[in-house]
This record gives C-alpha cells, sequence and structure tokens, in this order.
C-alpha cells in the first residue's frame, strides 16, 4: 500500500477554523448551559430540549495512520468518518476533517444509503474528482490505503451559534464506542462506555471569538485538551 497522504488544503472558499477542547464535569456542564441559554441560539439539528445525538463510523487504513497521527500529535492529520443525526438515515453526511495544529477545515457532503454500504463494503463511490470532494478523498484512500470502517462513536450534543465569527459552541455529553461496525444506523446497536472523558466543551470559529463569549465560558479550572472522540473509541477495542 502507497504511503501517500490526501491533506485537504484550504481554497478560496475553505477556512481552517480554530477549535478548542476542553474536558468538563457534569456540574461545568449544567453551568455552561445555563449561561448559553439566554444569549445564543440552538442548533437547527435540535429536537429535544436536551439537544439531538450524534452517531458517527470513522474509518482508517491498514496501517491505522488516523489513529497513529493523533496519538503522535502530528501537526497535519485528517479523519474519514459517516455521520448521522438522532439516530436516522434521512440524512446521510460523508466527511473528511483535515487538522492543521488547533485549526480545522472540514469537507462534507450527502450521500445516499446504498452509498453509505459500498463505502462500508470498502467499494468506492461516485465522485466529482476534486479534492474539495471527501468522496473523492475516500476513492483514494480506499484505493491506495485500504481505508475500512473501524469504530462508531456516538453522544449526545447540545449546540449553540453566534454568527459573528462563525462561532460555534457544543457540549457534548455520554460517549460511548461500538466496534458493531455492521450495525451502523440500527436502532438496537450495542454500545461501551466511556466513564472518565465522556464531556467535552468545543468552542469553533473562524478568526475571532467575542470576549463576552470567553467570559461566559471562563470558569476557572477547565483545562484545554486535544481530546480526541475517535482516539478513546479505537482504544476501548486494542
Amino acid at each position: 500500500m502507497s504511503n501517500e497522504r490526501f491533506y485537504l488544503t484550504a481554497g478560496e472558499d475553505n477556512v481552517y477554523r480554530v477549535e478548542n477542547k476542553y474536558n468538563c464535569s457534569e456540574e461545568e456542564m449544567y453551568i455552561l448551559q445555563h449561561r448559553l441559554e439566554g444569549v445564543l441560539k440552538a442548533d437547527s439539528n435540535e429536537n429535544h430540549p436536551e439537544g439531538y445525538s450524534i452517531i458517527s463510523l470513522y474509518f482508517d487504513d491498514m496501517k491505522d495512520t488516523c489513529l497513529r497521527d493523533t496519538v503522535d500529535g502530528v501537526e497535519l492529520r485528517d479523519k474519514y468518518r459517516i455521520r448521522i443525526y438522532n439516530n436516522s438515515l434521512d440524512t446521510i453526511k460523508l466527511e473528511v476533517k483535515s487538522k492543521k495544529d488547533s485549526r480545522i477545515l472540514k469537507k462534507s457532503r450527502t450521500i445516499t444509503r446504498n452509498q453509505m454500504e459500498q463505502l462500508l463494503c470498502g467499494e468506492c463511490i461516485e465522485d466529482s474528482a476534486s479534492m474539495d470532494d471527501p468522496a473523492t478523498l475516500f476513492n483514494l484512500a480506499i484505493k491506495t490505503k485500504g481505508l475500512r470502517p473501524k469504530v462508531i462513536v456516538a453522544y449526545e450534543r447540545k449546540a449553540y451559534i453566534f454568527e459573528p465569527g462563525n462561532t460555534r459552541i457544543t457540549l457534548d455529553r455520554n460517549v460511548r464506542a461500538s466496534n458493531r461496525i455492521e450495525d451502523f444506523g440500527k436502532d438496537n446497536i450495542s454500545y461501551d462506555f466511556i466513564n472518565e472523558y465522556d464531556k467535552v466543551l468545543e468552542v469553533k470559529y473562524d478568526e475571532f471569538i467575542p470576549g463576552f463569549l470567553l467570559q461566559l465560558l471562563e470558569l476557572g479550572n477547565m483545562q484545554q485538551t486535544s481530546y480526541s472522540k475517535y482516539q478513546l473509541c479505537r482504544e476501548i477495542y486494542l
């Protein structure tokens, strides 16, 4: 297999966003949610006062390059995933997320259920031949590196948006994993829980974040982390 890597590059319409993560306790989550409720609007994906669920199927190659790069803190690294919301296959997102230090660039497109099944079987799907198309990047990785599904990651998310600076603040709870790849998208999936690091605050923005939001997020004892849901969930089964 080739060792070539296919990193996304930021073109005119592609902006690397800042992404900072913080491990939280349930008490800290409660305080933050209470502070943000009256100031920011909720994400449009919400179907419940407590937020919405996210289920992602992560892929890696035969050498587990994505996992090793995350563990080693490699400056430029990618993650490949299929994502659904609220345990529904009505909308299926194909995503490639590139990270450069603390900045991220995500390419996303909607795929069909049949295309999802093809990818689960290690087959390529139709793409646009553009490096801005996540399907193109998936297909290249499948052909040259043996990209295959590795682990399912699920959690509940409460998300808030502030349009200036394209700011997005998310509170993720109940992070859990499953290695039953064949059950992705089904209702009866069985999960293994992560008890110590199952709550995380994520703060994402383009070039700046308003000062009043930083004040709202200040709790005094939260530590920034290189938290990776994919890494934690993969390591359960290693």
